[in-house]
């Protein structure tokens, strides 16, 4: 499986969800799997996701997921430590790691070779770490979201992109789109 696999497969999960997803590739494949106001795509600041996903899950109450790439992770390491250390219950972190930066070309990132993401991350004091390879990723995703406790996945599979067209939506639109659906989110809440 490739990540453009492993997105179709916790579509499903995902649909309704807060989603930050990662910039570049993966946000293009997202976006023609399952669009949908409740997605964040990421357009140009790599290492950000999941930082982005843990403020918003430590703002308001509904699950958040963050779907980072390793390359992405990689460049922002210090992430796993604020993560670790600012524990947030609705907040899951997927690190879809294919060994590669997927958006600039395919170069091996160093989590395709010694490095374990896993591991890094427990190092850091994150808890609930859970390595698994691609075809098991949506089963951990459900998991990790009816245990109600912050976890990282890192779901390893091949590299590889699938053509899809960039996303044509102007960046403030996803925003106002996704801010629209916080605030919806939060008066449902609010009205249970």
């Amino acid at each position: 499986m490739i990540r453009y696999d492993v997105l179709k497969a916790i579509a499903p999960i995902v649909r309704g969800r807060l989603v930050v997803c990662n910039i570049g590739s993966p946000s293009q494949e997202l976006y023609e799997i399952l669009d949908q106001p409740s997605n964040f795509y990421m357009l140009g600041t790599m290492g950000l996701c999941s930082s982005i996903g843990l403020g918003l899950a430590l703002a308001q109450k509904s699950p958040v997921v963050a779907i980072e790439g390793d390359g992405s992770v990689l460049t922002n390491l210090a992430t796993l430590s604020t993560i670790a250390n600012n524990p947030a219950d609705n907040f899951t972190l997927l690190i879809i790691d294919n060994g590669s930066y997927g958006s600039t070309g395919d170069q091996p990132t160093y989590a395709g070779r010694k490095t374990s993401l896993a591991d890094v991350a427990r190092a850091c004091g994150c808890e609930s770490v859970v390595e698994c390879a691609a075809e098991q990723t949506a089963d951990e995703l459900e998991k990790a979201l009816a245990s109600g406790s912050m976890t990282i996945i890192v779901s390893k599979c091949e590299s590889g992109n699938v053509d899809v067209p960039v996303i044509g939506m102007d960046p403030c639109v996803i925003r106002e789109r996704f801010v629209g659906e916080i605030n919806r989110l939060g008066e449902a809440r609010a009205e249970s």
